[in-house]
């Protein structure tokens, strides 16, 4: 099985700084994408931003400029700074890993984390 672990989640002004963490571990061979989507209450969950194992990255319209997510693909750890955070950024951030390939597997896994909670508010 493989568990991913968020971390860097909290309360901040607006204008301020947050980096978010995910690490996943378990018997990983590969993982093709890993991203982070956020749910606001009342909102459906959206993504933020996704970057391939190759470095490729995408981003929702509304954070770029702000943020900017890389990942360690020797530590199967994804992250998310985000800047210039706004009151509107406020949501539960989950982490997302997909075409998660296992050892001793031939099929490709999609796992989530649990999320972790973003406040933005003065």
């Amino acid at each position: 099985q493989v568990q991913l672990v968020e971390s860097g989640g909290g309360l901040v002004q607006p204008g301020g700084s947050l980096r978010l963490s995910c690490a996943a571990s378990g018997s990983i061979f590969s993982i093709n994408a890993m991203g982070w989507y956020r749910q606001a209450p009342g909102k459906q969950r959206e993504l933020v931003a996704a970057i391939t194992s190759g470095g490729s990255t995408n981003y929702a319209d509304s954070v770029k400029g702000r943020f900017t997510i890389s990942r360690d693909n020797a530590k199967n750890t994804v992250y998310l700074q985000m800047n210039s955070l706004k009151p509107e950024d406020t949501a539960v951030y989950y982490c997302k890993t997909s075409g998660v390939k296992l050892a001793h597997s031939v099929r490709l896994f999609d796992y989530w984390g649990q999320g972790t909670q973003v406040t933005v508010s003065s």
